[in-house]
């Protein structure tokens, strides 16, 4: 049960922690609702086949889901012995050292606001659009935004439990009508017949295999977060494993699936044509196509939910990211400071609705496209970023048993997060290389991008050799104590 404060406690008095008592299945709620299923189905699929390898991947989300299940194997054993919440970043630290540690921590920050700013940028259009749809006023792409960030930073500044029991609902309808959708594709035969040939190595290699593994492993984005709400888990010990293993099965066999059927409902021959004439409406005409007009408005309805339950998963975790940093002070202690009655990181809540405003703004002002410019660059920059994180956690899982002993199980310390550090190194390689073709073709965008990615780390790199000449006991509070 949730403790309770004392009547008449200060709002912003600081009670020891997070706490709470979420189970496995609201904490896959949260990261699962992270991923956007629906919106990858519908959005991120029709374009990954365009420039990826067609009617084949569906194949990649497998690949993706096997590469990661090797990395949560290490995931899940750290999070046993290391009894923090600060995920990557305090898993890197207690792996490769304080330095490595908050760089990781700073990456970490500029990959999940970067993804959720891209993410209120599509929706922002998107509600547009299907206002306009309806004979409604032409309102700016950005006022539809910032009045997501208001009402996501609301729910972000109550407890954790409340944004859980808002997500559920919303990921459970969205599951739903692509579950119904390829039920009744599969009940239809499909255009031409079901069949395999999208797992047939002719059609998983054509195309560019490398860009479709690169858009599969981007759809993932939000699963590893579990370790974030280890202090608000039931039973961390158990719920954590269970959540991150729980999600990262769930989403995979929900994309295969999803994407398979998707590709039925065209056929294998036509999927590609029907993607290029419009990649973002593909899911509702086939909708449309399967479900009827009503089955089409339901997946558009459902679509905008995807979206903002996204971007509210997304604030939780940045909030505690910010969190876990100020408690270390390496950023300003008050974002460490706990809602006496809500139990949330409220301060950190606040300073995180004001980042995404304000960088909605300045898009805004810049005249950026929200969609071609807002979210594509900026799902680039964050695609790049987790893949760079996880591998480098798997590094720190290899390195933290092997210097500790800790866990001699050579499958859970060594093998399963060594291959998963290949497969998540050569991903990153592969988005660094296609990092302009992410971003539209241009170069000069590109290697402006790659380097502000580059200077977040690097600049967590330089405040921690910094504090270990000016402040010694705050460096050796990074990752509580530990040898550097």
């Amino acid at each position: 049960m949730t403790p309770i404060s004392p009547p008449g406690a200060s709002a912003s008095a600081p009670p020891a922690g997070l706490h709470g008592s979420l189970g496995t299945g609201a904490i896959i709620f949260m990261v699962v609702a992270a991923a956007a299923p629906l919106t990858v189905i519908g959005g991120s699929a029709p374009i990954a086949m365009l420039i990826g390898d067609g009617a084949g991947f569906p194949s990649m989300f497998v690949v993706a889901a096997v590469v990661l299940l090797l990395f949560s194997v290490g995931l899940s054993a750290m999070s046993r012995h290391v009894p923090k919440a600060g995920a990557f970043f305090t898993y890197i630290g207690y792996g490769l050292g304080r330095p490595a540690g908050l760089g990781a921590a700073y990456l970490a920050l500029l990959t999940y606001t970067t993804v959720q700013v891209a993410v209120y940028g599509f929706l922002g259009a998107a509600l547009r659009r299907s206002v306009m749809d309806i004979h409604g006023p032409d309102i700016p792409w950005y006022v539809y935004a910032l009045a997501v960030i208001a009402i996501v930073g609301t729910l972000g500044y109550r407890h954790i439990e409340f944004s859980s029991k808002v997500l559920g609902p919303l990921l459970i309808a969205e599951v739903g009508i692509v579950l119904l959708l390829g039920v009744v594709i599969v009940a239809r035969g499909g255009a031409a017949g079901l069949s395999a040939q999208p797992f047939t190595p002719h059609l998983a290699l054509s195309g560019s295999p490398g860009l479709g593994l690169m858009m599969a492993l981007a759809g993932f984005i939000g699963f590893e977060a579990t370790a974030i709400f280890r202090d608000e888990a039931r039973d961390p010990a158990r719920t954590i494993p269970r959540a991150t293993y729980g999600a990262v099965i769930s989403i995979g066999l929900f994309y295969t699936f999803g994407t398979w059927a998707l590709v039925m409902a065209w056929g294998p021959d036509r999927i590609l044509d029907e993607a290029g004439k419009d990649p973002g409406g593909l899911i509702v005409r086939t909708a449309s196509e399967y479900l009827g007009s009503v089955g089409a408005v339901a997946v558009n309805v459902l679509l905008l939910t995807s979206l903002f339950a996204c971007v509210l998963s997304f604030h939780n975790v940045v909030a505690r990211y910010q969190h876990s940093m100020g408690t270390t002070n390496v950023l300003p202690a008050g974002l460490a400071r706990v809602h006496a009655r809500h139990a949330s990181p409220h301060l950190s809540s606040l300073v995180q609705t004001a980042t995404a405003a304000t960088l909605v703004v300045v898009f805004a002002l810049c005249r950026l496209d929200p969609e071609l410019e807002v979210f594509t660059w900026f799902s680039g920059v964050a695609s790049l970023g987790v893949a760079v994180l996880m591998a480098l956690t798997c590094a720190a899982v290899i390195v933290y048993f092997a210097r500790t002993r800790a866990d001699t199980r050579i499958w859970h310390t060594r093998i399963a997060p060594a291959l998963g550090l290949v497969g998540l190194a050569l991903t990153a390689w592969l988005i660094a290389v296609n990092f302009p073709t992410l971003i539209g073709g241009s170069t000069t965008l590109a290697a402006v991008l790659l380097l502000i990615t580059a200077a977040f780390p690097l600049a967590g790199i330089a405040q921690a050799y910094a504090l270990r000449r000016a402040n010694r006991i705050v460096y050796d509070g990074i990752v509580d104590a530990i040898a550097a």
